[in-house]
């Protein structure tokens, strides 16, 4: 099985070498590409819209020493945000394989979404900063993937692209066998011809289909939905090719010939599906529902979460309480167990609720409520093999006293989060709890990820919560960002010195 060569000389070279790239499904879910013989003169990687190749060359080209400056030159020169978005994703699904697991350098591809909130809710004077900090981000996750194997993206294998009436039966059974050769042409001839809303329907579903790589997959459907709305559904192809190659990592062996526990849920959860009640999605918010469920999703297993909520629902309840309790779950293992893991359990919920609320067919909204139930165990035993997991229970969580002066609180609270961050919570809920005005708390939050964040995870973390904050229940909102401090940036961290280099470049200075 041949090797690829040199990502920077296959670049380089790439015109004159030719050969078509196909994905050949690997034994063992290495994803390795084989060259198939192809006349020469034929591009062997994935091609890109005419009008962004050049930027997004310039961008795999440019050595991680000048990508800011470089990149804050052509932003004085007039450079659209959009496009510069858009180069950006398209450079890291090209140059960044989400293999062996969906995360780690992947991270290039995964944060897009949420640089792309921290910019928009940014001040205007901080609002490039993101993005500079992701481009270079991307150069070190590029540099890793060089290190490694030098993977890229290549060429669709045109002579396997079904034809518009077989497209979705072929990804479906592709994706159901885990058949990467089928999916990635599939895929292909989806973008081409399907309706978004038809594409996202499956890949909202098989993005919460399992769990491993602790909830990435997930992540990465919402990643590529939002940032698609906004730099256009032209650049969808290899984004979506990405994507499903993504949705396809496992480990040794076929999954669809074992019973592993990473794919049970997915199996059983669809056939409780029937057992909603017709009101589960317009009954009423409840505390004590929401309570009760909390307190199940401590101890429950897979299964007995998606009984617990069932049976929450067919009480009479909305699906608003079970959603309160999944947010104040995933929060409460990060309080437990500040770390990795229950960190993604938090970021998870909120790429699953992101899908739940995107998604227009009624089956997939009740699938993606079952799957975020049977993760949070999944998760919560995940932690247990890391360490101690903690007794705390979020809705015990007392208030502490701070300082009568808001601004004084606020300074206090950020303060506290690194070396004290129980002591920020309860801080925090006091302070919102007075009623202080929860919008200087989160711009404070949003200000330090900018100024502070040296990791993908700072950014996908602290951007999640201030989102789902928005979606909790009054009854719960509270607490939910209290919990929130045990992973966000506090004032005595050092800045990150690359947003100096940044500011200093985008001033002309």
């Amino acid at each position: 099985m041949a090797m690829r060569p040199n990502r920077r000389a296959f670049l380089r070279n790439s015109a004159l070498l030719g050969g078509i790239v196909h994905w050949q499904t690997p034994a063992f879910g290495t994803g390795q590409f084989v060259a198939a013989a192809e006349p020469r003169g034929v591009s062997s990687i994935v091609a890109l819209a005419a009008d962004i190749e050049p930027l997004v060359r310039q961008i795999e080209e440019t050595p991680r020493s000048r990508i800011l400056e470089t990149m804050v030159a052509r932003i004085r020169s007039g450079l659209p945000y959009e496009q510069l978005l858009a180069g950006l994703l398209l450079a890291g699904v090209r140059n960044v394989e989400p293999r062996p697991s969906v995360g780690f350098k992947f991270h290039a591809v995964l944060v897009a979404q949420s640089v792309h909130l921290a910019t928009v809710a940014a001040p205007a004077a901080d609002r490039w900063l993101p993005l500079l900090w992701a481009l270079d981000n991307f150069k070190v996750s590029q540099e890793q993937d060089e290190r490694e194997r030098g993977w890229t993206m290549p060429a669709v294998n045109e002579k396997a692209v079904p034809d518009s009436a077989a497209a979705r039966a072929d990804w479906v059974r592709g994706m159901d066998r885990w058949d990467e050769a089928q999916v990635d042409s599939a895929t292909a001839a989806l973008s081409r011809h399907a309706q978004p809303d038809e594409i996202w329907e499956l890949l909202f579903r098989y993005g919460a289909r399992d769990f491993r790589s602790i909830g990435h997959k997930a992540i990465d459907v919402a990643n590529s939905h939002r940032v698609l709305g906004v730099i256009g559904w032209r650049h969808a192809e290899p984004i979506l090719r990405s994507l499903a190659y993504a949705l396809l990592m496992h480990e040794d062996g076929n999954p669809a010939d074992r019973d592993d526990a990473a794919d049970r849920p997915w199996r059983q959860n669809q056939l409780l599906l029937a057992q909603f009640p017709e009101t589960w999605q317009t009954g009423p918010p409840s505390p004590a529902a929401t309570r009760d469920l909390l307190r199940s999703l401590r101890t429950a297993s897979p299964d007995e979460a998606t009984q617990q909520v069932l049976a929450v629902l067919n009480r009479g309840t909305g699906a608003c309480a079970v959603w309160d309790a999944l947010f104040l779950a995933s929060i409460e293992l990060l309080i437990r167990q500040p770390g990795i893991v229950a960190l993604h359990a938090v970021t998870t919920t909120n790429a699953i609720h992101y899908a739940y609320r995107a998604a227009r067919e009624e089956s997939t909204r009740r699938l993606l409520v079952l799957q975020n139930a049977s993760f949070l165990p999944l998760f919560r035993e995940a932690m247990r093999g890391r360490g101690d997991v903690g007794p705390a229970v979020i809705d015990e969580l007392a208030p502490l006293d701070a300082p009568a002066s808001a601004a004084d609180a606020l300074e206090e609270i950020y303060a506290n989060v690194n070396g004290e961050p129980l002591s920020a919570a309860r801080q925090t809920l006091a302070y919102l709890d007075a009623g202080q005005s929860v919008e200087p708390w989160r711009q404070r939050a949003l200000q330090l990820i900018i100024e502070k964040g040296t990791d993908a995870h700072d950014y996908k973390f602290g951007c999640a919560v201030l989102e789902d904050a928005r979606h909790i229940s009054h009854d719960w909102h509270n607490r939910y960002l209290a919990g929130a401090v045990f992973h966000l940036q506090g004032t005595s961290e050092s800045d990150n010195p690359l947003i100096g280099r940044a500011r200093t470049a985008l001033s002309g200075a």
